[in-house]
């Protein structure tokens, strides 16, 4: 009997489209023998629907016409069993079930869909998932977290500063003048919770920092601001597992046409295959003692972040020093990072079934603790007809 898989994809995000490639590119190597796939399109207005006609990339040229096609839905906990239904909406008809899910893989980009977001509502429903959770999802996209995390495991990162938007505009001069000095020109500023370069600034005087700034905070709340590296090379390095047992990918270095990696040297090489079209050299041309420290920071990353399933870790190489630097993971990496397995030996298919065997490993194993405590709290006389508890503490 086949499991029913829910592929969620799309959602509101400036990796959008993105997501929607890589979701098609795995349901269309995924396991059809073993796994009923059902597509979860959430729009940028966050609507969910499903329907056969999201399973054609071509399709999403015309997207009014394409959900015209679809079924808007939402979900209900089946009681007693491990399966959340997915029902047709608007109310009237929400007793018209559309079909059945027993395993989510998110396939989502972005700061919204990275970031713990849907995995918070999949852990709510109790439907084991595809991926890191909660709080691994969470740290992984907060840039500034996520490099004071590194740091304490005693993987390097480049001095930063992060600043938060509505302190920036509150005390400008001050936050500036700290910047100034703790970091020198030139400096990159990112947005702290985005991904595939989108809305990253470079700025080599204080006039450009300012409207660096700016230009940024239309991204994010939060920026990460650091010193740029001049003589650089960029590397990655994915992982796949969890805690227990985690593997390193080869590394690749993606070849890059400006001064940082793009939004456009990832994925506009070929718009319908995403990540995996972007011009890379595999395996890098880099050291053997340099690949293997690569290889071993992000195994600790991978593990002191609590990440499980598949990531992409990547790297700043100063190449005047020859000192490699942390610079993000992704928690959901584009194209889930498929083209940096194959070269181990292991096929996109074998990746997604390797994916969803850890999901169902990591789920059993949390129902393994008990979420309740049996208390006869309401039944005290501790609490009042209005509700409220006479004395004591709460904690």
């Amino acid at each position: 009997m086949k499991l029913h898989v829910g592929v969620f994809f799309g959602g509101k995000a400036t990796e959008h489209e993105v997501s929607v490639i890589s979701a098609i590119q795995a349901i269309e190597n995924i396991d059809k023998n073993k796994y009923e796939i059902i597509p979860i399109y959430i729009t940028k207005d966050e609507t969910f629907y499903t329907g056969d006609a999201l399973l054609d990339i071509k399709n999403y040229k015309d997207l009014n016409s394409l959900l015209k096609n679809c079924y808007a839905c939402a979900f209900e906990k089946r009681k007693g069993e491990e399966k959340i239904d997915i029902l047709k909406i608007p109310s009237k008809l929400l007793n018209k079930k559309l079909g059945y899910i027993e395993l989510a893989f998110p396939i989502l980009h972005g700061n919204k869909g990275e970031n713990g977001g849907i995995q918070g509502f999949l852990e709510m429903l109790s439907i084991p998932y595809v991926g890191s959770n909660v709080l691994a999802s969470a740290v992984s996209m907060d840039k500034d977290i996520s490099k004071i995390i590194a740091l304490s495991a005693g993987v390097p990162v480049i001095d930063f500063v992060a600043i938060d938007k509505y302190a920036y505009y509150k005390k400008s001069e001050v936050i500036l003048t700290d910047i100034l000095q703790k970091l020198e020109f030139p400096m990159i500023i990112k947005p702290a919770g985005g991904g595939s370069s989108i809305g990253i600034e470079v700025a080599k005087n204080s006039e450009r920092l300012k409207a660096a700034i700016e230009q940024a905070f239309n991204y994010d709340v939060k920026l990460i601001i650091e010193n740029k590296v001049e003589k650089i090379r960029e590397v990655n390095c994915s992982v796949l597992g969890d805690i227990e047992d985690a593997k390193a990918s080869v590394i690749e270095e993606p070849s890059t046409t400006d001064e940082i990696l793009s939004f456009k040297d990832k994925y506009m090489q070929d718009s319908t295959k995403g990540m995996s079209s972007a011009k890379r050299q595999i395996p890098a041309d880099i050291d053997e003692d340099m690949r293997q420290e690569i290889e071993g920071y992000s195994k600790t990353i991978f593990r002191k972040y609590g990440c499980s399933g598949v990531v992409r870790i990547d790297y700043i190489i100063d190449t005047q020093k020859n000192k490699v630097y942390f610079n993000e993971i992704n928690p959901i990496p584009g194209s889930l990072s498929f083209y940096l397995w194959e070269p181990s030996g292991v096929k996109y298919k074998d990746l997604l079934d390797e994916l969803i065997r850890i999901a169902i490993k990591r789920h059993q194993r949390n129902n393994e603790f008990n979420y309740s405590f049996d208390n006869n709290l309401f039944a005290s006389n501790g609490l009042n007809m209005k509700g409220k508890l006479k004395g004591g503490s709460n904690g």
